[in-house]
């Protein structure tokens, strides 16, 4: 079996899929797919610069702000909305067009994607201190501040853990710590 816990630094930085900007890709569903044929997939964004979001018809996604001041979204059916809290999960259409001005210098966030019509997603916040039992739909944990405990397991800072079994883990929560748990359902 494969190592579930999963760093960051190890994951190459990669083109966004419009060329103006840089990711990590984590985890993806099923594993080895591509942009055209992915479940599921989480990644950390690096945006630097006041860039158009890719575009990804037929998926939902979830971005949440991991560091620096943030960005102003401004989504093509008129809606705005400030990413400028962190660990505080906004959810938007993939198709959706999405322009973004920075509100400070450089930021990165999380991003979980999901394709519509096979699979429902979303990114819940775990906070510290706290005992929690990941639910039968999480696929992945990650240690966004502080430190996670699963078991023997230790996450830090940039470590996701990729649920490998149905069995039960017990994660455990040092004071400070900020945990994303990614959920994702299989559609009927």
């Amino acid at each position: 079996m494969s190592d579930p816990i999963l760093n960051l630094r190890d994951c190459p930085a990669r083109s966004w899929k419009n060329g103006q900007g840089r990711t990590r890709e984590l985890a993806v569903d099923p594993p080895g797919a591509g942009m055209d044929d992915f479940l599921w997939r989480v990644s950390v964004a690096e945006v630097d610069s006041a860039a158009p979001f890719s575009a990804f018809p037929g998926i939902d996604r979830t971005i949440v702000l991991l560091d620096g001041a943030g960005f102003a979204m401004a989504l093509g059916d008129g809606r705005t909305h400030a990413l400028t809290e962190p660990f505080a999960p906004f959810a938007f259409p993939g198709e959706a067009q999405v322009a973004v001005t920075l509100a400070g210098g450089a930021t990165r966030d999380f991003n979980l994607m999901v394709r519509r019509q096979r699979a429902r997603g979303k990114v819940s916040v775990w906070r510290d201190p706290a005992d929690v039992v990941p639910g039968p739909h999480t696929v992945l944990l990650y240690c966004a501040q502080g430190r996670l405990q699963l078991d023997d397991l230790v996450l830090e800072p940039g470590d996701a853990w990729r649920h490998p079994t149905a069995a039960p883990v017990r994660a455990t929560l040092a004071p400070g710590s900020a945990v994303l748990a990614v959920d994702v359902a299989s559609c009927g």
